[in-house]
């Protein structure tokens, strides 16, 4: 560990670890978004052939299957779960997972707001991972692929049963474009511009396989519906949201940006290359907590271990034996330590989670900054140390 009084002399050349709106990709300059359709109908020619082309492009990207339908929706990932849960569910019982404060939004949701009788909890603390093996495919099924604030993830799509008679609906905000999702076990996907690819918030995007499109077009919600969650209209789906026509007005320079992320990710490989940045970016956080002597994973289990959203934290001696508030107040000083030296911003752990860091290491986070952020962990860590000595 560097000494408390000897400040590294590297710094990372982009300090931006927040886990969204996260950093944007290698190179970005505004001047990428110069082409954007300003001062438009987003429905006009122009405006449509951009969100066309980002529904486009992000299928081809993340191989999409050729029958699956893509959507841009308002209210970035919330705005996508919530559009799905109150438009499919309802139709038979609902096994909902949570392990962190996201999903647990979701239950919360179904329970109090949708108000359906038969629902299942399979919860697990922040850390852990319930008991998959106790899901029933039967009934559908709402999970987050990866707890962005527990760094939690499903290791895989193998636990989802191939012959579900039920829709498995999940949330994969942090996990698109990083991890490889299980496409033909899913039936709704979503997930929003500014995490892995670094875009900007406020849309969100909805993947409906043939099955969702099925359920849509014969199940009819006992509850009223907002207008910014319809996806039928007359018993049909309203095919033009997954051409396009967006629900409401998007701002066309989220948009550009989007597709400049978009672009940027086939210029390096694809998916494939994102979700090796995103690994190799793990792979340099796990051997530095391997020798860093005070920090360690929130995720207890190395094969569900996020590779986006890396939460930390701090097992030294000194912190063990503080009070909660106390490991709170520490942590929160450790973070302010770090921003105030411009090293790394917004790295503290969400304010439900164990007191702790929560570092962002997606497909946008050059592996050299990251590298060169662990010195002034381990810096900030010997100053606390020595404060509460």
């Amino acid at each position: 560990m560097t000494s408390a009084n000897q400040k590294p002399t590297v710094r990372p050349s982009n300090p931006n670890f927040s886990s969204g709106p996260c950093a944007k990709r290698p190179g970005f300059s505004i001047e990428a978004l110069n082409d954007a359709c300003l001062g438009r109908s987003h429905r006009a020619k122009p405006g449509k052939a951009k969100l066309k082309e980002v529904i486009d492009r992000s299928k081809a990207v993340l191989g999409i299957p050729d029958d699956y339908l893509v959507g841009i929706v308002p209210g970035s990932d919330t705005g996508a779960v919530e559009m799905a849960l109150w438009s499919l569910l309802g139709a038979r019982g609902v096994d909902m997972l949570a392990w962190e404060s996201f999903g647990s939004g979701w239950v919360s949701d179904v329970l109090k707001q949708l108000k359906i009788d038969d629902v299942r909890s399979h919860k697990a603390d922040y850390g852990q991972l319930p008991d998959l093996s106790k899901v029933d495919f039967s009934r559908d099924v709402v999970f987050t692929w990866n707890g962005t604030t527990s760094g939690v993830c499903v290791p895989n799509g193998d636990w989802i049963a191939a012959d579900r008679q039920g829709l498995t609906i999940c949330d994969a905000t942090s996990a698109a474009f990083a991890m490889d999702l299980a496409w033909d076990k899913l039936d709704v996907v979503t997930w929003s511009w500014q995490k892995v690819m670094g875009g900007e918030a406020a849309h969100g995007m909805i993947v409906l396989s043939p099955r969702a499109v099925q359920r849509l077009e014969s199940y009819n919600p006992p509850w009223p519906m907002p207008k910014i969650f319809r996806l039928t209209k007359a018993g049909k789906l309203i095919s033009g949201i997954f051409t396009g026509a967006t629900i409401n007005t998007p701002s066309m320079i989220a948009v550009e940006d989007a597709l400049d992320g978009l672009k940027w990710a086939e210029s390096i490989g694809g998916q494939k290359a994102l979700q090796k940045r995103s690994e190799d970016n793990m792979a340099a956080i796990s051997a530095w907590v391997g020798k860093s002597g005070w920090a360690g994973f929130l995720a207890q289990d190395e094969a569900s271990r996020s590779c986006t959203s890396v939460c930390i934290v701090i097992t030294a001696d000194w912190f063990t034996k503080l009070s909660a508030d106390g490991q709170a107040a520490a942590a929160k000083k450790m973070v302010s330590l770090l921003d105030s030296e411009g090293v790394a911003y917004d790295i503290g752990a969400y304010r439900d989670a164990p007191a702790g860091l929560r570092i962002w290491a997606g497909a946008t986070v050059e592996q050299s900054d990251i590298e060169a952020l662990f010195p002034w962990l381990d810096w900030a860590a010997a100053e606390l140390e020595a404060e509460n000595a």
